[in-house]
């Protein structure tokens, strides 16, 4: 059984807001809201971003071993603090973590130090991302693109802080005074959650939906809140014995996008809700667990049709994903308290001065 650890601060929602505004698709946002937020970017800011779009991530070990606060203005202090090639080490899929081979890390190592690669080098990335799972996977084109900035690292690692800079200027300095009261909240609750709750059924609080059949084999959980990317959660394995847990921190009843006054959960759960195929879905989960054949047969779709439905669910936080130890013994299972809790919010939004959302007001 992992022992549990806890760490908090904005600067992780600094990259994770940016990842989704660069990738709004993959999180179900509005795209013509983030095109906007990526306007605001100065041009030559906005272009290198969306280049690099695609193989560059939040950068979760380093983050991690920061010391506090990591608030935006920290952590781009401790950024401008690197060389700029390790910048590039630290933000790319080349990051040197545990999962990554050595064999690998000694490619992009060479690549950096001599300022050029081979067919050979590119088919040696390509083979170790293809033996990843699929939503790991990157294509030719990334991967070449990413290449060619590694020969250029200590430049991009310059223009990835000019660019990290702006946004946080344009946007993310007025945004973490939102998100911080939610992210301290969050943590204390999680935290008292703890002393009654067992491992399992805390990270399945925490991750809005998925049920792990046994704890996760290393000897600590780092569980830090996020307020952007809720309902996901993402994980990053430091090394064997640590792994860390980006969990959903954000209010059911508060939106992604600020200003905004429909919350963000509602909106979801009705979106997905009114697709004809997700209600069978929801009514088959219902009865019983089911794995995305198992639905694929029953509705007669094929099984990535499914799986896009299912995640369109999921980010809804209306189904639980059960687990297993391979991809075949994975299952999903309705998720009631969270139907009836979007019944609840739609109630209360329909009708803010209303006290007892039990009894509604008879229709005039």
């Amino acid at each position: 059984m992992p022992t549990l650890a806890w760490d908090i601060g904005t600067g992780y929602d600094l990259f994770m807001s940016l990842q989704i505004i660069l990738n709004p698709a993959d999180y179900d946002v509005s795209a013509s809201w983030a095109a906007g937020m990526r306007a605001r970017l100065p041009a030559p800011e906005r272009e290198f971003l969306e280049e690099c779009r695609e193989w560059t991530e939040p950068p979760l070990r380093w983050l991690h071993a920061l010391p506090p606060p990591k608030d935006g203005a920290s952590v781009l202090r401790a950024l401008a603090q690197q060389a700029p090639h390790e910048i590039f080490l630290s933000i790319t899929v080349f990051d040197n973590c545990d999962e990554i081979p050595a064999s690998l890390r000694e490619i992009i190592g060479g690549v950096c130090d001599h300022g050029s690669w081979s067919d050979k080098d590119l088919q040696l990335v390509q083979s170790y991302f293809q033996n990843l799972p699929k939503e790991k996977r990157f294509s030719q084109k990334a991967l070449t693109g990413a290449l060619n900035w590694c020969t250029r690292a200590g430049e991009f690692g310059e223009r990835y802080l000019k660019s990290l800079r702006a946004f946080y200027e344009v946007f993310f300095a007025e945004e973490e005074t939102r998100i911080r009261p939610a992210l301290e909240d969050s943590l204390a609750k999680a935290q008292a959650l703890t002393e009654s709750m067992p491992i399992l059924d805390l990270l399945e609080v925490l991750s809005q939906g998925l049920r792990f059949a046994e704890p996760p084999k290393v000897a600590q959980l780092i569980l830090i809140p996020s307020f952007w990317i809720s309902p996901l959660v993402l994980f990053y394995k430091i090394d064997s014995d640590h792994e860390i847990w980006l969990y959903g921190a954000r209010p059911p009843e508060v939106s992604l996008i600020p200003g905004e006054t429909v919350p963000d959960n509602m909106l979801r759960a009705l979106k997905a809700l009114s697709d004809p195929t997700r209600l069978r879905i929801m009514r088959y989960l219902t009865e019983e667990s089911l794995a995305p054949s198992q639905l694929s047969k029953r509705l007669r779709l094929r099984p990535p049709t499914v799986v896009h439905h299912l995640k369109i669910l999921r980010l809804a936080g209306l189904v639980q994903l059960n687990v297993g130890e391979t991809l075949e013994s994975r299952s999903y299972a309705v998720r009631r308290e969270a139907v009836t809790a979007v019944c609840a919010m739609l109630q209360s939004f329909l009708n803010p001065g209303t006290k007892d959302l039990k009894e509604p007001n008879p229709p005039s």
